[in-house]
């Protein structure tokens, strides 16, 4: 555990909130990350979507710097509208050509139901959500299926270069998936 929040987000130890923490270490940062920050077009030409469990660094498991690829981040690393939108934009004008998907082992999207998280964000407020929650059993069929709607968006120019990983949170591994 950090000695600057609680795991599950329930206060600071120090008395500040997570959002004074990062802007601290903002200030104090003495090395300033390496890479090219001269265009928003990615030097690798490559889109890189997992999932934004805290357990994934980018960066450090794929040794990127600054300005290599663009790095879209969601609940399970699932390709939804929302993706496409972003890949489309990251295709058609800022010029990627391949697409990554990494998925994780241990998700919690594996934890939860399509209609059991629907049924309790509709007790809660009144409104049952429209959209997908994407909850998924089997890691690997989630990254098949998220390849599949990359590979027949038609929206995206690029489809040929499509892989997909799981990613072991424990030990660091990526295994494709085909």
């Amino acid at each position: 555990m950090s000695d600057c929040a609680h795991p599950l987000g329930r206060g600071s130890i120090r008395g500040m909130s997570a959002i004074d923490e990062l802007l601290r270490r903002n200030a104090n940062l003495t090395e300033r990350t390496l890479g090219d920050r001269s265009t928003p077009q990615p030097s690798m030409r490559i889109a890189l979507l997992t999932c934004m469990d805290a357990r994934i660094r980018v960066f450090a498991v794929f040794g990127l710097a600054e300005g290599e690829a663009h790095v879209l981040r969601n609940a399970g690393g699932v390709v939804t509208d929302d993706v496409i939108r972003s890949l489309a934009l990251s295709q058609r004008k800022l010029g990627t050509r391949e697409v990554m998907i990494v998925q994780h082992t241990n998700c919690g999207l594996q934890q939860v139901t399509e209609d059991g998280f629907k049924d309790e964000l509709e007790e809660a407020s009144g409104l049952r959500p429209t959209w997908s929650v994407e909850a998924f059993r089997e890691v690997k069929d989630s990254v098949r299926t998220s390849m599949n709607r990359v590979r027949h968006a038609i929206y995206l120019p690029h489809t040929d270069q499509v892989r997909g990983f799981v990613y072991d949170v424990h030990t660091g591994q990526l295994t494709e998936v085909v």
